[in-house]
């Protein structure tokens, strides 16, 4: 009974220390007036050497057309992940999200990418690179298709 408590004791002071270095990241993704359907949308943080971290969000229920957000799926081969997901985004759309993302990642050298598809029309690889940083809180960012507008904030 005295383990079962050292270790119950133990793994509650281990889950809040993690939490404790984690911060809450919110992001609003504004679509441009594009023409065509819904936009698949891949948001995911990347280190400097191009590897996946994390998959933050993803937006399009139809599997087969991930394939098209093809910079995400180049890292992520899988096409799994353990992000956010909902329909995808129409033109002139808004879709706030709040997820959770390490201390470690912010202010060093790691960037939130966004891919962009929609069906019938051309696909955007990282059409937003931006980097995780206390700097870039609150400053929007244009993509170059269908995103009018990223911005996120701690």
């Amino acid at each position: 009974m005295k383990n079962l408590r050292r270790l119950l004791v133990l793994f509650t002071v281990l889950g809040l220390s993690h939490s404790a270095f984690a911060k809450s990241v919110e992001m609003q993704l504004t679509m441009t007036n594009y023409n065509g359907s819904g936009a698949y949308v891949a948001i995911y943080l990347m280190d400097a050497n191009g590897r996946l971290i994390q998959t933050l969000a993803v937006e399009g229920r139809k599997k087969k057309y991930r394939k098209h957000l093809r910079d995400w799926k180049r890292v992520n081969r899988s096409l799994r992940f353990d992000g956010l997901t909902g329909a995808s985004l129409h033109r002139n759309r808004s879709k706030g999200y709040v997820v959770t993302i390490d201390d470690k990642y912010i202010d060093s050298n790691h960037f939130i990418h966004i891919d962009t598809a929609v069906e019938d029309e051309r696909e955007i690889p990282s059409e937003v690179v931006v980097a995780l940083s206390h700097q870039g809180v609150d400053q929007a960012v244009a993509g170059s298709g269908y995103v009018k507008s990223f911005v996120y904030r701690f």
